[in-house]
Order: structure tokens, then C-alpha cells, then sequence
């Protein structure tokens, strides 16, 4: 297992990047007509989803 040590400030610009780039890749998702082309793009999108809540479970220390 890869694990990667992130203070606060990268966890939340890492964020704040999946989501902008999940925001391009649901438009890209809905312009591809090619049917594999879009599956493959939608399980990217479910990789980045499950991360993003990954991301947000993570406890902030004080």
C-alpha cells in the first residue's frame, strides 16, 4: 500500500483540484459518444468520488 502524508493546507487545495478536474470530466463524459471511451471515463469518475471521500473523512488535528 502507497500511503501519502499531506498537512491540512495540501489535503485541502488536493480537494479543491479532484473537484475541479471531476466538474471538466462530467462535461467530457457527456460530450463522448464513443460508448468505451465513456465507460472508462466513468469509472475515473467513480475512482475520484470514492477519493474525494476519503479526503473528507480524514481527521484535521488541532
Amino acid at each position: 500500500m502507497v500511503q501519502v502524508e499531506l498537512n491540512p493546507d495540501q489535503a485541502t487545495m488536493l480537494q479543491k483540484i479532484l473537484e475541479s478536474y471531476l466538474s471538466d470530466l462530467r462535461v467530457e463524459i457527456a460530450g463522448t459518444d464513443l460508448k468505451e471511451f465513456r465507460e472508462a471515463l466513468k469509472e475515473e469518475e467513480r475512482f475520484i468520488k470514492e477519493f474525494l471521500r476519503r479526503l473528507e473523512n480524514i481527521p484535521v488535528p488541532h
